[in-house]
């Protein structure tokens, strides 16, 4: 079971930092355009990295392995996770740098649209992340790891084991709000030439993105206790596992 959270928790972690390079529009995307419109005085349109499309499956896992494998299971899988998105980046790197071969080229001279194109440059644009934002990435991520497992156990020990939905949600909301702003901080303002102001539209949008979709997934936390649950048998009785003295890890 820990080796199927951390794949998953792993996985998104890793495609998540990945993707984040790329800022996209989401009122754009569903259709309409916030440009110009403003609602209590913030700007509706809603620029996001592309992380934040699968970043809150992080974080629902994380708790999920915090719940049954406590804190020690969270920091183990989250040096883990940082150290191979530190070596994804890595061979990432490397493979802007080897020479293409000149078929690759030429069948991918041309877009959709028949417009020529220099495949090799923009396969180098995408991903080349520079060192801001890696560094910006792993910062964000530990940060919100570990800042995420103490929340967590904190809200657990004050509801007395009880109210799953307030130590799984909270922790995430207290948590994504660190990740969402560091990262962009890190990243485009102290490596790039962003100005505050754009650190904190995008930073917000990207709280704002992800506080609405850990409450949307919170029927998936009870869900998956239920499993996991019916799985262990009634003996765990939501206790983590190394309580119990048996440690996968």
């Amino acid at each position: 079971m820990y080796l199927v959270l951390c794949g998953i928790f792993l996985s998104n972690a890793i495609v998540a930092e990945i993707i984040g390079a790329k800022i996209f529009s989401l009122d754009q995307s569903l259709g309409f355009d916030g440009t110009g419109y403003s609602l209590f005085g913030f700007d509706l349109s809603f620029s996001l990295t592309a992380g934040t499309l699968n970043w809150p499956i992080v974080f629902v896992t994380s708790d999920i392995i915090n719940e049954y494998f406590g804190v020690k299971g969270v920091k183990r899988i989250s040096y883990l996770t940082a150290g191979l998105i530190a070596y994804s980046f890595l061979i990432i790197y490397l493979s802007t740098h080897v020479t293409p071969a000149q078929f690759w080229l030429d069948i991918n001279s041309t877009d959709t649209q028949g417009n020529k194109i220099n495949i090799n440059e923009g396969f180098k644009m995408i991903f080349r992340q520079g060192l801001g934002i890696i560094l910006g990435s792993l910062t964000a991520f530990l940060l919100g790891q570990i800042l995420d497992a103490w929340v967590f156990q904190k809200l657990r020990n004050l509801s007395k084991n009880r109210l799953i939905w307030l130590r799984a949600t909270g922790s995430t909301l207290v948590s994504q709000m660190i990740d969402s702003y560091v990262v962009i901080f890190v990243a485009f303002f102290v490596f790039n030439n962003w100005s505050l102001d754009q650190v904190f539209q995008v930073g917000t949008n990207n709280y704002i993105f992800k506080f609405f979709i850990a409450i949307l997934m919170t029927p998936m936390i009870y869900l998956a206790h239920y499993a996991i649950d019916k799985y262990l048998g009634d003996e765990h009785d939501h206790k983590p596992i190394e309580d119990t003295g048996f440690t996968p890890f």
